[in-house]
């Protein structure tokens, strides 16, 4: 799932390259980007200087990046593809999957799959 996250420096990062991004996450629940690296050319991008204690960190490739003027000053938002292991939400991906995977055993049972058991053969007369 492609997520757009927006930071409030210009950071010109093409598509394709690879970045890591460092996000703050709030009592409340919220998120916000704190630094964002490119780790193809090693550029960090950071919106604040002081460091983050309890901060969540993923990857991914960038999709797509739009630098925008605003009046507060310029804003870039990324659409980034989370992958690897610290990607958010692969949690609850996997957790859709094997949702999906038992629907799908209990369809294949419901169909006449393999373990079903024969109907026994009716008495014969002769």
């Amino acid at each position: 799932m492609d997520r757009t996250i927006t930071i409030a420096v210009p950071a010109p990062i093409p598509h394709g390259h690879r970045v890591e991004v460092v996000e703050r996450v709030d009592d409340a629940g919220s998120r916000s980007v704190v630094v964002v690296t490119d780790l193809e050319t090693r550029i960090r991008y950071r919106q604040d200087a002081s460091p983050v204690p309890d901060a969540a960190t993923w990857t991914g490739r960038v999709i797509e990046c739009v630098i925008a003027p605003t009046r507060a000053g310029v804003k870039t938002m990324l659409v980034v593809d989370p992958t690897g292991p610290g990607s958010a939400e692969a949690d609850v991906a996997l957790r859709g999957a094997d949702a999906a995977a038992d629907a799908a055993r209990v369809e294949a049972l419901r169909w006449g799959g393999a373990d079903t058991v024969p109907e026994p053969e009716p008495p014969r007369f002769w």
